[in-house]
C-alpha cells in the first residue's frame, strides 16, 4: 500500500478546528485544578500503574508504563510530586526527554476504576539520596527519581475504558491469540539484522 500524503487533508487552524468541533462546555474546562488536592491524593495513593508521558526538545514523544506497589509516589505538598525510577531496560527514554525538555503528561489508573486522573506539569531527574531512600522497594532505594512540580489536575471522565471494557474479563482475548513478546522480540531484531539461536 502507498503511503498517504496526510497534509492533504490536514487541518491547520484552530478556527478550522473550532468548525468542525465546538468549544468544550465551560465545567469541563473549570474541572482543571493547580493543586495536588485531597482527592488527587487518595487517587494517587491507590493507582499501582499509570501512564507517563514525555518528549525531548526536539519533539519526539514517549508514552512510558510504569507499575509499582500503591502509595509508592511520594506527595511532598499541594504542589509537588517525587516518581521513584526503578531498574528497567536502561533505556532511559523517559528520564533523557526530561533532561531536554521538562514538560510531561501522567495518567493514573485505578483497576476497576474507569475514571483516570490525569497531572500535567513540569519534571525534573533528581538523586537526592535522602529524598529516594524514603522510597525503597525490598530494600534497595531508587538511584534516580522524578520530581514533579505540578501545574494540572483533573478526573478524565469514564468514557474510554467503557467503551474498551478493560476490567471485564469476559473481553478479554486468549493469549495464544498473540505471539509471544520473546517471539516479537526476536522479529523485531531481526529486522534490525540480529538473529538470536534458541
Amino acid at each position: 500500500m502507498d503511503l498517504i500524503n496526510f497534509s492533504h487533508n490536514a487541518i491547520t487552524t484552530e478556527e478550522e478546528l473550532r468548525d468542525i468541533i465546538q468549544a468544550p462546555h465551560e465545567l469541563v474546562v473549570k474541572k482543571s485544578i493547580s493543586i495536588i488536592d485531597e482527592h488527587c491524593e487518595k487517587f494517587i495513593a491507590k493507582s499501582p500503574l499509570f501512564l507517563l508521558s514525555t518528549c525531548n526538545a526536539e519533539g519526539k514523544c514517549d508514552v512510558s508504563p510504569r507499575g509499582d506497589f500503591p502509595s509508592s509516589i511520594k506527595i511532598l505538598n499541594k504542589h509537588q510530586l517525587v516518581i521513584p525510577d526503578r531498574p528497567g531496560n536502561r533505556r532511559l527514554d523517559s528520564i533523557q526527554n526530561i533532561m531536554s525538555n521538562p514538560h510531561i503528561g501522567l495518567i493514573f489508573l485505578i483497576p476497576g476504576l474507569n475514571e483516570v486522573l490525569r497531572i500535567n506539569g513540569r519534571a525534573t531527574v533528581i538523586k537526592d539520596k535522602q529524598l529516594l531512600g524514603n522510597m525503597s522497594l525490598n530494600g534497595k532505594p531508587p538511584l534516580l527519581g522524578i520530581g514533579v512540580d505540578v501545574e494540572e489536575c483533573f478526573i478524565h471522565c469514564p468514557r474510554a475504558l467503557n467503551e474498551s471494557k478493560v476490567w471485564d474479563t469476559s473481553t478479554w482475548i486468549n493469549k495464544t491469540e498473540l505471539p509471544s513478546s520473546k517471539d516479537i522480540f526476536h522479529d523485531h531484531l531481526k529486522i534490525n539484522g540480529i538473529e538470536l539461536k534458541n
